[in-house]
């Protein structure tokens, strides 16, 4: 029976003929490539936008860390985010307001391992290391 499919669906195969040859499915596939890119670039060149829509942190060490990030809002309220970030893993944050934004990277008993500042305003990837 399964030869007899083969056999039939190859027979079958010889038989029909495209409607198109190999040029035009290339140019199809350069056009619908060239749409997908334009699109993918409109999205991200949105720069009267006020927000990162994510911002990503990889912790390549081998234990759990702690990223928190702090800013104050322009009504005086502070944005606290925090981040537990599993050994060799990644977690992301979205719709983040863009700024300027101070950071804490905790080691799993709450010791500092680095505090400093940094600009988001762009979505990005920050690699700890």
């Amino acid at each position: 029976m399964k030869k007899q499919i083969i056999y039939s669906m190859l027979f079958i195969s010889q038989i029909l003929f495209s409607q198109s040859d190999v040029t035009n499915v290339i140019m199809g596939g350069q056009l619908l490539l060239k749409g997908i890119t334009e699109l993918q670039s409109s999205k991200a060149s949105k720069s009267g936008s006020k927000v990162v829509e994510s911002y990503c942190v990889k912790n390549k060490l081998e234990y759990q860390i702690i990223y928190r990030i702090m800013r104050k809002q322009e009504d005086g309220s502070e944005l606290v985010k925090e981040l537990i970030i599993p050994g060799d893993g990644k977690e992301c944050l979205f719709i983040l307001p863009k700024g300027i934004y101070n950071f804490e990277i905790l080691h799993k008993n709450k010791e500092v391992f680095k505090k400093g500042e940094c600009l988001i305003d762009s979505d990005q990837t920050l690699i700890i290391k």
